[in-house]
């Protein structure tokens, strides 16, 4: 079965073509990464504008060599996201799937990235999954495609936004995973000694927060002369946002006993988070990362996430209709 996926929940406008849920025949990702650099963050007017600019010249490139007759369904991720930017991103997907008379799939946002390791490996259930993005810091407890369980996220700022923010207030640029991660290469880890996160008492033993984390180094900063110390600035903020997901993960792995753990989103790339989740291999544990290259959105992982709700016809109980969030999460709340 060959699913046409299209993605737009933020600033990366993607189309793929998916083959039964693993093979990759075309894929396009457009960033807008250049775009909102002067504003250290996402815009989003800038964003869906941008959206509808360029998806009909990523359709004719992600199907150039195809014929529209071979596609068997149209997918789209249809929240949580950015409402303007999601809207472009569905309604083209609803249109050729009217254009063409073919199903049309609406597709989560999280569930898609959750399906990324599957791409390319054969997972077993059940399994942790760590979600941590620029928007999302969650941990899961996945028992099938169809059953999933929300058992922590963040109460504040999700793990990804505290890069940005760390990153701007050192003058660094934006985005601010990438940037920090490679100052922090040569950086002392150990220069300041940063809050770890909410503490693990019954109610946030595995809830993580990162607002706390960004202040304590807003008030450090403003203590030192400059020129800082980058390099040790950012190993040090790096460490303790690492370590802050590693500490809610494992209260997860002791509690549940579940030995395979998968990681996705953005801030999944990151090469010191990856270190500390393999030394969980000499343990017992499996870890399947997400590749690289499909950390952050992308619509393979829409269509193989769409390939999978088509399958055992899920698809036809969803909302068509795009959303911002899942009521369950918000700021300042705890499930």
């Amino acid at each position: 079965m060959i699913i046409l996926g299209v993605e737009s929940s933020c600033d990366e406008c993607s189309l793929a073509i998916v083959e039964d849920g693993k093979n990759i025949l075309s894929h396009q990702i457009y960033s807008q990464i250049e775009l909102h650099k002067p504003f250290s963050g996402v815009v989003p007017e800038i964003a869906s504008r941008n959206h509808l600019i360029k998806i009909l010249e990523l359709f004719k490139q992600t199907t150039l060599g195809f014929s529209l007759k071979d596609i068997d369904a149209i997918a789209a991720s249809t929240g949580p996201g950015l409402i303007g930017s999601l809207v472009i991103g569905t309604m083209t997907a609803k249109a050729l799937s009217y254009a063409l008379n073919k199903a049309f799939i609406p597709v989560d946002h999280i569930e898609a990235h959750l399906y990324t390791p599957h791409l390319n490996n054969d997972i077993p259930f059940p399994h942790i999954a760590l979600v941590c993005s620029g928007g999302h810091t969650l941990l899961f407890l996945v028992e099938s495609f169809e059953k999933k369980t929300i058992l922590g996220t963040t109460i504040d700022d999700a793990i990804g936004e505290a890069f940005d923010k760390v990153a701007k207030m050192l003058n660094l640029g934006y985005p601010g995973g990438p940037i920090i991660q490679k100052n922090a290469l040569n950086g002392d880890e150990n220069f300041w000694k940063l809050p770890h996160g909410l503490a693990d008492n019954p109610k946030d033993r595995y809830h993580f927060s990162y607002s706390g984390l960004k202040t304590a180094v807003y008030y450090k900063l403003r203590d030192l002369d400059p020129p800082y110390p980058i390099a040790d600035i950012c190993a040090s903020f790096q460490k303790a946002a690492v370590m802050s997901l590693l500490k809610k993960l494992k209260n997860v792995l002791q509690d549940t006993k579940i030995k395979t753990i998968i990681t996705v989103g953005g801030v999944a790339a990151n090469i010191r988070l990856r270190a500390e989740l393999d030394k969980l291999i000499v343990s017992g544990y499996q870890i399947f990362h997400t590749p690289l290259a499909l950390c952050g959105d992308n619509a393979a992982m829409v269509a193989g996430r769409a390939y999978i709700d088509y399958q055992n016809n899920s698809y036809k109980k969803k909302s068509w209709d795009s959303y911002a969030r899942y009521p369950l999460i918000s700021k300042g709340k705890r499930l």
